[in-house]
């Protein structure tokens, strides 16, 4: 049980050394991306080179995963401080998020129709 526990927390620790890096890539390049992507980037490279194995960081990126809810509560309570807004803007708000989910589905659709206009395997 120890042993699994070590293992998971030594694989969380793996995860937070390639975010902590990914931020100072950031940092030292002045590049505009953040720093959460970069080191995402930089695990898919690190996975797809073989450096690190699934098996490094499955375990604790699953418990992460599992429980990713956790990580959001804060931001949710956070959000009660903006209820005047909500309740004067919440209308609105849900038209901008349904439309801006729903116009960019139905535009890839017609460029992929255009794209493929008269190929008959499509």
């Amino acid at each position: 049980m120890l042993v699994k526990v070590l293992k998971v927390v030594g694989q969380i620790i793996l995860l937070w050394i390639i975010y902590w890096l990914g931020n100072q890539i950031t940092l030292l390049t002045g590049i505009k991306i953040p720093g959460n992507v970069i080191g995402m980037a930089l695990l898919f490279g690190l996975l797809f080179s073989g450096l690190i194995k699934l098996e490094y960081v499955e375990d604790g990126a699953s418990l992460l995963l599992k429980h990713m809810l956790f990580f959001f509560v804060p931001y949710a309570v956070g959000l009660m401080n903006w209820g005047e807004v909500f309740y004067n803007y919440g209308l609105i708000l849900a038209l901008a998020i349904v439309l801006g989910a729903v116009i960019p589905f139905f535009v890839v659709g017609y460029v992929v129709q255009l794209i493929h206009r008269g190929d008959k395997s499509c």
